[in-house]
């Protein structure tokens, strides 16, 4: 016989009205197997005696639970469990306190993607420094201008519409504007009809990879290579081929070789400064890679993650801006100009390509923040962005500096490395006879976040011992902290 006298607590200091705590109460007990349907409850008039509650709370929580279906009242009989709920048997409780009260583990099967883990360090005091694999700054972000036009936009009748659902391309006015920035700064030919707008550049990568990728085709890549375009094009269920990567970027001869023996659907390239290693794809090869695409019919994935960021001379045009046969898939964003939580990207194709890329991107996220896109849209027509891009370019060219120098000066006997033409951040060479899991050990100690998941920069298991460390998030007094603590490290470790 259940004791609703002695299994019931109500809290009468809790947020929640007495009648609903007990509502919840009888109704987890019901669905537990403890109360079984058909089963008889108290009268409301026993029920008040025994909680100490007054009689129309009870009633109230009857009236509810009857509302819900969870219980009936028989007339001359009194109120009961309904009788047509499934019978569940009582669970045992483990009153060891190993039960899985924050339902880790599923009661279900689905599918698990190993290659998508990755380690994730969230135990961070406020005094730790991280040295991050090449990110914006975020306090640099002009957030003043940002909230001044989205506080505009929001409050004008005019564009109330963007509250509604929207085209699947993204919104109409950052594309035409974008069409502007991108012929001018990128030396590309497009129109309107050429741009999708995404969240990001990723979603650009995935979005790709699912259309060219399918059932086991082949794409390739660098031997080192961005680790997240490696996975999304596993899940794409394509086969990677890796050819070597030197100071002048993939190895095209060696595309040529696979491609004369193998088909290839596609080449990933992050060709103005190559992820990891930060080298710029030669003019000789962007040449030749545009005439293997021709000859072989393969697509071109371009990934030009950091364009606008090159320190020594103009940047060099992307290679969409060479392309005269419709072979490259040029990817973008304003992430890296403005925040990675700015997640607002583009995709470049011809437009047969963006159609279907519009199309799939439909079902996975039916249009992206209209009013962030449009605010956006504003910004590139007032020239805010590129003013912006402007000033954060300086402060990232001196950081670079500062930070290569103290590199050089204070730990050139453990690190190899030349200074980046551009981009966040510097591809480092660890001294084979350190350990880069003992540094970040180490480092962790010091209240220095390094890399905690290096492998990821190895994709071919090679041990060459390198990593990107990331420059531009880092202030000065922050870079010099960094770089006294890496000594630090250095010296504990002998």
């Amino acid at each position: 016989m259940f004791s609703f006298k002695n299994n019931i607590v109500l809290s009468r200091g809790s947020s929640r009205n007495l009648y609903l705590q007990l509502c919840d109460q009888i109704i987890s007990f019901i669905k537990s197997g403890k109360i079984p349907p058909s089963t008889k409850l108290p009268s409301s008039r026993k029920l008040s005696e025994d909680l100490h509650v007054h009689r129309k709370t009870i009633i109230a929580a009857y009236d509810e639970l009857i509302t819900q279906g969870w219980i009936e009242t028989i007339p001359y009989r009194g109120t009961f469990v309904t009788k047509s709920l499934p019978l569940i048997t009582p669970k045992q409780f483990n009153y060891s306190g190993t039960e899985n009260k924050s339902k880790e583990k599923s009661g279900f099967l689905f599918v698990t993607r190993p290659h998508l883990i990755r380690k994730l360090n969230t135990e961070r005091s406020t005094s730790t420094l991280i040295i991050d694999d090449g990110i914006p700054d975020y306090r640099l972000v002009p957030n003043e201008e940002i909230a001044k036009i989205y506080r505009n936009i929001t409050k004008k009748s005019y564009y109330k519409s963007l509250l509604s659902y929207g085209s699947i391309y993204g919104n109409a006015e950052l594309r035409k504007h974008l069409v502007t920035f991108l012929n001018q700064t990128r030396g590309l030919n497009i129109s309107i009809d050429n741009v999708l707008i995404t969240r990001g550049s990723q979603m650009g990568i995935y979005l790709a990879s699912q259309l060219l990728l399918n059932n086991k085709k082949r794409i390739i890549t660098g031997s080192t290579n961005y680790m997240t375009a490696d996975n999304t094009f596993t899940e794409a269920g394509a086969i990677i081929e890796q050819v070597p990567t030197d100071h002048n970027g993939l190895d095209t001869g060696a595309i040529e070789k696979i491609c004369s023996t193998k088909k290839i659907s596609a080449v990933y390239v992050t060709s103005h400064h190559h992820h990891p290693t930060t080298v710029t794809l030669s003019a000789k090869r962007r040449m030749h890679l545009l005439q293997l695409a021709q000859r072989y019919g393969f697509a071109i994935i371009e990934d030009d993650y950091d364009y606008d960021f090159h320190y020594s001379n103009s940047p060099i045009l992307p290679l969409a801006s060479s392309d005269t046969n419709g072979n490259v898939i040029y990817i973008g964003g304003f992430t890296k100009i403005i925040a990675p939580a700015l997640r607002i990207g583009y995709l470049i194709a011809p437009k047969d390509f963006v159609d279907e890329t519009a199309r799939l991107r439909r079902i996975i996220d039916r249009q992206g923040d209209t009013l962030l896109e449009q605010t956006l849209a504003q910004m590139l027509h007032t020239g805010d962005i590129q003013r912006h891009s402007n000033k954060v370019l300086k402060i990232y060219k001196t950081r670079r500096d500062l930070f290569c120098l103290l590199l050089k000066e204070k730990l050139s006997a453990y690190f190899d490395f030349d200074i980046p033409k551009g981009g966040m951040a510097v591809w480092v060479t660890l001294n084979k006879a350190y350990n880069w899991d003992d540094i970040c050990l180490k480092a962790k100690e010091l209240h220095l976040e390094i890399a905690p998941d290096w492998r990821r920069y190895d994709n071919d298991n090679s041990g060459h011992n390198g990593i990107r460390m990331g420059f531009a998030s880092l202030n000065e007094k922050e870079i010099q902290e960094v770089i006294d603590r890496l000594v630090m490290v250095f010296n504990e470790l002998g």
